[in-house]
């Protein structure tokens, strides 16, 4: 049975007994709050979301995490019941590219392979001719003919990491994680002039200004794996703090910073991946809603480059 640190008995048991009850699995991102990673079932990047969302045998998945990516559990598993505790939980990268506007977008270059970043919508996806991860997105591009010219979406900040690491040019489409982009470099040299052994490591979805004093790149399970790997005691971590939870309880005795954004806020949370909790948790298993539903067709066509993915990932 899950437990969770300074939440009530009561909450935590209904969990534990509703998903037992109904066979449901729990997944969570590592964006969520701690809580939520605490009584999830499996915590982990988008890629391995997937991966675990394919896999399962849960006759109902409850995703914590944001829309598409529940929607991309839905996709995979049309058939089983797939539940997201807040039905809110957007994200601003998937809302900057619209279907429609991709579909002109993709008009405009009509001989180009389509590659889009997990972070969009079921009706995107279906547009697409591959999905990818930040964990896999550079390996994905190298595997790709070096006569085809590539789109790759919707996030520009990760398509220009892309594009240095493979070697290839990619026509980008103009969008960006709101989160991510809030970051201050400003900010970011105090804590390095603070702590100046730290080692910085950060998302590809950050800018180029940010990326260029980073001593690592990569997805918040890379992430979390180079803090495992490496020397140093003290990182600062350009991400969504939610992933400093594993940091920290897979590696205690290590030191972990988080980056405030502009004006010291803290909007480097994700306000959508915030709106999930353990009392939506609870009410979401009880009465098997909010509830994810696309159509047939939909998940028909955006199936064929999710597989695509998962069948050229190493």
């Amino acid at each position: 049975m899950k437990t969770v640190q300074g939440k009530t008995p009561a909450l935590v048991k209904e969990i534990n007994l509703i998903r037992e009850e109904i066979n449901a699995v729990i997944l969570a991102h590592y964006y969520q709050d701690p809580e939520i990673q605490d009584i999830a079932d499996f915590v982990g990047d988008s890629l391995e979301l997937s991966r675990k969302a394919a896999t399962t045998t849960a006759e109902v998945i409850v995703f914590c995490g944001v829309h598409f990516m529940a929607e991309t559990a839905k996709i995979l598993n049309p058939h089983k019941t797939v539940l997201i505790p807040d039905m809110d939980a957007g994200c601003s990268l998937s809302d900057e590219c619209p279907a429609e506007d991709f579909a002109n977008f993709r008009s405009k270059h009509p001989d180009h392979f389509v590659v889009s970043y997990i972070n969009c919508s079921a009706a995107v996806k279906a547009q697409s001719d591959l999905i990818c991860t930040s964990s896999n997105a550079v390996d994905l591009i190298k595997q790709l003919p070096e006569d085809r010219p590539i789109i790759f979406a919707p996030d520009k900040n990760l398509g220009k990491w892309v594009e240095k690491q493979s070697g290839r040019s990619l026509t980008l489409w103009d969008g960006s994680c709101s989160v991510h982009e809030a970051f201050s470099e400003e900010a970011l040299i105090k804590l390095k002039i603070q702590y100046p052994n730290a080692e910085i490591i950060a998302h590809p979805e950050c800018q180029e200004n940010l990326l260029a004093m980073s001593t690592f790149i990569g997805s918040t399970s890379k992430l979390l794996s180079r803090t495992k790997e490496s020397k140093s005691r003290e990182f600062i971590v350009l991400t969504e703090p939610g992933i400093l939870h594993q940091m920290r309880l897979e590696q205690p005795n290590k030191i972990f910073l988080e980056v405030p954004g502009v004006d010291g806020c803290s909007c480097n949370e994700c306000p959508y991946m915030r709106l999930n909790t353990l009392e939506k948790l609870a009410r979401c298993l009880k009465l098997k809603e909010p509830e994810i539903i696309i159509e047939k067709n939909l998940i028909t066509q955006a199936l064929i480059p999710i597989e695509r993915m998962l069948e050229m990932s190493t």
